[in-house]
């Protein structure tokens, strides 16, 4: 991996060799033309060889590395493990299939740079959604978020499922030392414990687009955030700041 890099980028991946590369190749010329020292960590789930086609690139370029295992473990705890070993001075994470544009981080550098610690992609209030979700999606979406604030809170933050956040290195350590659910509700999560921290939270609008490729399982896995959002209001939603 690269020596003191000034950003960490984790792309959390379940089954995605078919997009990987591109995503990668994406962000290591952004990140070249912008003259950052950087390091890619590919936090790579399932059995489909995402990581054996990371690894190849890996023999061509130093600053990637990849994690991970045939079992399907959850992406809040393959982001976890990732930000543990990342050493950049920025630390943050986008989706493997590239819903986010790297180049968008351009609208997230200046906020890091003043200080905030926490920069957070939002797909409402000024967004630019190039390719909307279906319908249903909206809908479920429109009502995960009333019942998410309903239960945890966290008011103010009208996007937490936007895969596209940065943190400064010492919030990011912080804040995923602590972090334990491993599944979808890991940002909600990370956000409640930022809240409690006292940390700095921006949101940004960002440039959007659905790829049509949901890996969720709708009974079972709604079932689950369910579960999970309890949890995490259990713990965050009535108690005093975190010491």
């Amino acid at each position: 991996m690269a020596s003191d890099p000034e950003i960490s980028l984790i792309l959390p991946a379940y089954n995605e060799a078919r997009v990987i590369p591109k995503t990668i190749a994406d962000a290591v010329r952004y990140f070249t033309a912008r003259g950052l020292r950087y390091e890619i960590i590919v936090a790579a789930d399932g059995a489909d060889g995402t990581r054996e086609v990371v690894r190849e690139m890996a023999r061509e370029n130093p600053a990637l590395g990849v994690i991970g295992e045939d079992a399907r473990r959850g992406k809040g705890r393959g982001i976890r493990e990732a930000v543990a070993l990342a050493a950049g001075a920025v630390i943050g994470y986008a989706d493997a299939d590239n819903k986010v544009p790297i180049d968008e981080f351009d609208k997230f550098c200046p906020l890091l740079q003043q200080g905030v610690d926490v920069v957070i992609g939002t797909r409402r209030g000024g967004a630019t959604i190039e390719r909307a979700q279906p319908l249903y999606r909206r809908l479920g979406g429109k009502a995960f978020h009333w019942v998410m604030q309903a239960a945890v809170g966290l008011s103010g933050i009208i996007d937490t499922q936007c895969g596209f956040k940065f943190f400064l290195r010492s919030a990011a350590k912080e804040l995923f030392r602590r972090q334990q659910i491993d599944a979808y509700m890991f940002d909600v999560e990370i956000l409640a414990i930022a809240r409690r921290l006292g940390y700095r939270i921006q949101q940004v609008p960002i440039r959007w687009r659905d790829d049509a490729d949901s890996r969720l399982d709708l009974v079972a896995g709604n079932l689950r955030n369910a579960r999970d959002i309890c949890r995490i209001a259990a713990e965050h939603r009535f108690r005093g700041r975190l010491s």
